[in-house]
């Protein structure tokens, strides 16, 4: 495959100093690939960072946007630049190193042999989560564990954001129709891609909890993730109604309903 096609999106608030380094560790790793990185205005000047890199690489590229906007929203702008401009596969990834990127090559052979998705898990065999409190451990199990339960889903680690994606199955998933907000997005998104039945093959990964900076994880955060599965599983026993407030109006339906 065309290295070219390949496009790599990174959300940031907050990242500059991680942002450099870690576009130069993909570039190690998948050389030709263009890394598009949708930055919420960080006061820390993070979109300073990445657009001296872009005067003098053109596999790099920015969308800066107004304000804080969110995670989700951060995703899906990347998402349909790099559709705009021709990707075949696409890969989502964390700033803060917590997704190492020498992991991206697994990703792609996966979607490169056939798969709709592949999923940097660290439930699988294989997998690992390095430096997380307990709470954190406790959490992000327990999160996985409901969501699992509650939506009948066959993916053991629903919530990881270091993602990838053939260009059909993308736009067959239509993650911008997703309505949450924050990392219940990533969920959301599990949902779907089980909805409209996407091969989906998880990569076992180390997670190693981020080097520099602070979490993005909030109460807030973890109560619009919480929320959005109950509405989800509710909307599957006949209140469908519920998930207008999950996904957008034009894709509620018979399709988005998997079998129980």
């Amino acid at each position: 495959m065309d290295e070219s096609s390949i496009w790599v999106v990174i959300p940031t608030y907050n990242e500059a100093e991680n942002i450099a380094t870690l576009i130069g560790k993909i570039h190690e790793f998948i050389p030709q690939a263009h890394v598009i990185v949708v930055d919420d205005n960080s006061p820390d000047g993070t979109a300073e960072v990445v657009k001296s890199l872009k005067e003098r690489d053109k596999r790099v590229h920015l969308i800066l946007r107004a304000g804080k906007l969110g995670y989700a929203s951060a995703i899906i702008a990347g998402l349909r630049y790099a559709l705009m401009h021709g990707a075949d596969i696409i890969v989502h990834m964390d700033a803060d190193f917590s997704h190492e990127p020498s992991v991206i090559p697994k990703l792609i052979k996966v979607v490169s042999e056939g798969a709709d998705a592949a999923i940097g898990s660290r439930y699988v065999e294989g997998g690992r989560v390095e430096n997380w409190a307990l709470w954190r451990r406790l959490l992000s199990k327990g999160a996985n564990l409901v969501a699992r339960t509650l939506l009948s889903l066959n993916v053991r680690d629903c919530t990881s954001g270091f993602r990838c994606y053939s260009r059909s199955g993308l736009l067959r998933l239509k993650p911008w129709l997703a309505k949450v907000e924050g990392y219940g997005f990533l969920t959301v998104c599990t949902y779907l891609a089980r909805a409209h039945s996407l091969s989906i093959v998880e990569v076992p990964i180390r997670f190693e909890d981020r080097r520099h900076g602070k979490s993005k994880l909030s109460r807030r955060v973890i109560l619009e993730a919480a929320t959005a599965v109950l509405k989800l599983a509710l909307s599957r026993l006949g209140l469908r109604w519920l998930s207008r407030d999950v996904i957008s109006c034009e894709e509620v339906g018979v399709s988005v309903y998997p079998p129980k």
